[in-house]
């Protein structure tokens, strides 16, 4: 062997022995090792919802009542209901049996069903706010009320103890179309024409688009139960997608705050 090739092959063996990882058995594969995981550096994150505050509000009062301080009020306003045995989550359940100052609340299930499925089922407190409201409603010739549902099943997970909060409670109702005395019908879906993430009502109110005089009214309507404080949060189809379709109106006890969107 020459001196040149000699150098070449100590070369050729250094450079091999670089790129072979060390303490690696012969015929293996390296395994590979894990990428580091980075945080993103901008994660968008949802805007909180603005609160407002009204302390001694409806909503408050209603909401701090006892079992037999609701029922109480639900005798004295002459509504018809019945109590329900067993709703796991809800503290005051009850079945609408009529309507609430003049408005029917109801789902889309037959006569013969409702009074058999769950989504029926009302916490007395939310009935209360749910009867005051009936005011602002017959203001608008509306004698009932379309929904999605009230009450919630929890999961089985769900303590048998706990008194649940929104659906879970029956402390919540979607609202998906408003029937009138005429006939006619304001259906949120198809006349709500609002805007995701747009102000809905005061100085900053963004108009519906396109614009009509059902839109302008469902807007109307909308406005009022969040500034009756009957409610503590009013969610509509300019909340998010799942909202697309209904009003979301809740009461919430123990707190003092309103929210719209």
């Amino acid at each position: 062997m020459t001196r040149v090739s000699f150098l070449v092959a100590a070369l050729a063996l250094l450079l091999l022995g670089a790129a072979t990882p060390q303490n690696v058995p012969p015929n293996t594969t390296p395994k590979k090792q894990p990428k580091a995981h980075h945080p993103k550096a901008h994660v968008r994150r949802a805007k909180p919802i603005p609160l407002t505050h009204a302390p001694n509000s409806a909503a408050e009062r209603y909401a701090r009542l006892s079992p037999s301080d609701c029922l109480a009020q639900l005798g004295a306003r002459k509504i018809q209901y019945t109590r329900e045995a067993k709703a796991r989550g809800v503290e005051i359940p009850v079945r609408i049996k009529g309507p609430l100052n003049g408005v029917l609340y109801r789902t889309d299930f037959p006569d013969r069903e409702r009074g058999k499925v769950p989504w029926e089922i009302f916490d007395c407190r939310l009935v209360l706010s749910l009867d005051d409201f009936g005011e602002t409603l017959r203001a608008h010739s509306i004698v009932e009320v379309r929904i999605f549902s009230c009450f919630r099943p929890p999961p089985k997970s769900f303590p048998a103890n706990e008194v649940g909060k929104r659906h879970e409670g029956a402390l919540a109702v979607d609202v998906r179309e408003f029937r009138k005395e005429d006939g006619t019908t304001l259906n949120v879906l198809e006349q709500f024409n609002g805007k995701l993430g747009a102000a809905l009502c005061g100085p900053g109110a963004v108009p519906p688009n396109p614009d009509s005089a059902e839109a302008r009214e469902l807007h109307e309507i909308a406005c009022a139960a969040a500034d009756s404080h009957l409610f503590n949060s009013v969610l509509t189809p300019n909340y998010n997608p799942a909202h697309k379709n209904h009003f979301h109106v809740e009461l919430t006890p123990n707190v003092d705050w309103f929210m719209l969107r």
